[in-house]
């Protein structure tokens, strides 16, 4: 920039200082940056005006020496020296975008070139300035530093703040247990006699008693429940000793766990008291009562009233009280992969309710069977909007007496597939259904449906594996499920053309930029577009994490336990794991704030959002979270060589 050219730009923004400073205050981490900081970068500051067409930075610039702030405008930038053609597929920058970071950071050359899309007008600092402010302001630094990523907090709060508004309530699931026990246990000995340990819950006011032996290790727990059951019994005795009815080896946790660990125990275990222990010994009890205090959601009761329900009705009419409950875990502080492991689990308590409903109702079919879930339930990362996807696997030794179970069990399976329907699990467009003669198999038929998918890994195929392959049995035996999984581990595992041809399928979901062009570019008449957060946003870090998984032979489902799994084994980088996890649980986060909506308005759920909507602080998270996305795809083209 010339001597003349600087002088203008300083003296443009000098004349404008209050419009820069409410510009700057709209933009993430501008406005968490104390006034004083502010005021430095302004001061500091000129203001650059870059035609349509224009470079703005590239490589052959040399070492980087000046920072560039969008103040309105959009730049693209594409990686490497050419000069981008317009309409190429880099990335989009917009007002609020800096650049270029990493390459002032590390004293070097920008290795993207940045070209201004329209008419674009620049806040710009040089380089002793702009390392000033980072040591000024640790807003600003973190961001540097961080990128988006340092945003995902103050993005949890704000959602956080905004639910409890909503609800009235203050607290946090993510609060450690030794935080919630408010008084020392009550305890007793197992042979002080019945009659002394119930005196003692009631002098205390508490809905259970801990069985402690001499080192005050648990050994048993005594509860109301407990108490009723020893009542109804015909040989009561309240001079025997506490041994002969309490519940032996209760259910412990460390006083470091969460409130959302124990409510999620609670819930899988049908519980409602769990013993704190440090080192083996008791020092705490939780009960339901003590997290209903702190959520005011009523999780674990909502999951016994669903396990007991006594009808299909009765399930139907506790439906929407899931809506209500995703609503209370934001609220107290719940990440999104807090509320889809709750929102599968519960989905798993009313299939799981349905099939014996359904078997009461029909008689039991004379064949032992398993039922498997797919895709986002078998991942554990349900969200409100979610159909059905499972089957069945039986045993099975010859095609005929495979024949004759099959035709057994699909009358059950199509009942329970109507059932589930009805409760908000809706039916399955492409037929992945347990109904479907060719999803109700014995082991046998399951294992040779996965080998023709994996020896012709047609497109067809490959997009059944992408469903198939995220697989958990929900509800009965075994039935030969674990040694499919191996086998299925064994068979990917020794086919690199298959998963080759999985890695080319996973890039036909690519984050797409012009969701993006038309909420950056809305003011200058791009247009509008929707982006689909399910195929374009979180399917690459689903189909990403599926593919390196399986060909290392890791057999959980979960994304993000894969992605973890994955940096154990060196297979990607800790902090690609990180940012991925980061990024794929802000877009669920998009996601189900999306369907909140949505509930409350009594519109139907939906998928697609439309980006220009957003504010500014999730417009960049989003950004960054797309290209975490086309990150994840670059590392399937690099590994398979697309």
């Amino acid at each position: 920039m010339g001597q003349h050219a600087d002088h203008a730009g300083r003296t443009a923004v000098a004349q404008n200082v209050q419009g820069i400073m409410q510009f700057l205050q709209q933009h993430p981490p501008f406005d968490q940056m104390e006034q004083s900081h502010l005021l430095a970068l302004v001061e500091h500051a000129s203001l650059g005006f870059h035609a349509a067409g224009s470079v703005i930075a590239c490589p052959a610039d040399g070492v980087a020496k000046r920072w560039y702030l969008i103040r309105q405008g959009m730049v693209e930038g594409v990686r490497g020296e050419a000069v981008p053609e317009p309409g190429t597929d880099g990335f989009r920058l917009g007002a609020g975008d800096g650049f270029p970071v990493a390459a002032l950071l590390g004293e070097r050359s920008t290795r993207t070139t940045y070209r201004a899309v329209a008419d674009t007008f620049c806040l710009q600092l040089e380089l002793d300035a702009y390392l000033r402010l980072l040591d000024l302001s640790e807003p600003f630094r973190a961001f540097a530093m961080q990128g988006a990523s340092s945003l995902f907090g103050h993005l949890h709060q704000q959602v956080q703040m905004q639910a409890s508004a909503h609800l009235g309530a203050q607290y946090s699931l993510d609060s450690r247990l030794s935080d919630l026990m408010a008084r020392e246990p009550v305890t007793c000995a197992p042979e002080t006699p019945l009659r002394e340990a119930v005196q003692r819950m009631h002098e205390r006011q508490v809905g259970s008693i801990a069985v402690t032996d001499a080192m005050q290790r648990p050994v048993g727990i005594f509860t109301l429940r407990d108490l009723r059951r020893v009542v109804a019994g015909a040989d009561l005795s309240l001079a025997e000793p506490i041994a002969q009815v309490m519940t032996p080896d209760p259910v412990c946790l460390s006083p470091l766990a969460t409130a959302f660990d124990a409510a999620l125990l609670m819930t899988r275990r049908h519980i409602a008291h769990v013993c704190v222990t440090d080192a083996a010994r008791l020092v705490g009890v939780i009960s339901e009562r003590d997290l209903f205090a702190l959520q005011r959601v009523d999780l674990v009761h909502l999951a016994r009233a669903i396990s007991q329900a006594d009808s299909v009705e009765t399930l139907v009419e506790l439906r929407p009280q899931l809506t209500r409950l995703v609503n209370g875990m934001l609220a107290h502080g719940a990440d999104s992969v807090q509320v889809a492991r709750v929102v599968t689990q519960l989905n798993d308590h009313m299939t799981t309710r349905v099939i014996e409903l359904t078997l009461d109702a029909q008689g039991d079919p004379g064949v032992a069977f398993c039922w498997v879930v797919f895709g986002s339930e078998g991942r554990g990362e349900q969200t409100l909007l979610t159909d059905q996807d499972n089957g069945i696997l039986f045993e099975a030794d010859s095609p005929e007496r495979a024949e004759a179970a099959r035709a057994r069990l699909l009358p059950l399976a199509r009942a329970i597939n109507q059932a589930l329907d009805r409760c908000g699990l809706t039916l399955c467009k492409g037929n992945i259904m347990a109904g479907n003669p060719e999803l109700c198999l014995s082991a046998q038929e399951w294992r040779q449906r996965f080998a023709r998918i994996i020896l012709e890994p047609e497109p067809e195929n490959v997009l059944k594996a992408t469903i198939f392959f995220d697989l958990r049995r929900l509800w009965g035996p075994d039935n030969g499920f674990d040694q499919l999984v191996r086998d299925l581990l064994a068979m990917v595992a020794d086919s690199p053309r298959f998963q080759r041809m999985m890695a080319q399928t996973a890039l036909n979901h690519r984050p797409q930029t012009s969701a993006m062009r038309a909420f950056l570019g809305q003011a200058l008449g791009v247009g509008q577009a929707l982006l689909d957060i399910k195929t374009e946003a979180l399917t690459p870090f689903v189909d990403g994490a599926r593919i390196l998984a399986l060909a290392q032979g890791i057999g959980e489902a979960s994304t993000l336990e894969r992605f973890r799994l994955l940096a154990e084994r060196g297979v990607i980088e800790r902090s690609d794991a990180e940012a991925y996890a980061k990024a794929y649980g802000y877009l669920q986060l998009l996601r189900m704030r999306q369907h909140q909506r949505q509930a409350q308005a009594g519109v139907a759920l939906s998928n697609r959002l439309d980006p220009a909507s957003l504010d500014a602080l999730d417009r960049r998270i989003l950004r960054e979270s797309l290209r975490q996305a086309r990150h994840v795809q670059e590392l399937l083209t690099f590994r398979y060589r697309l």
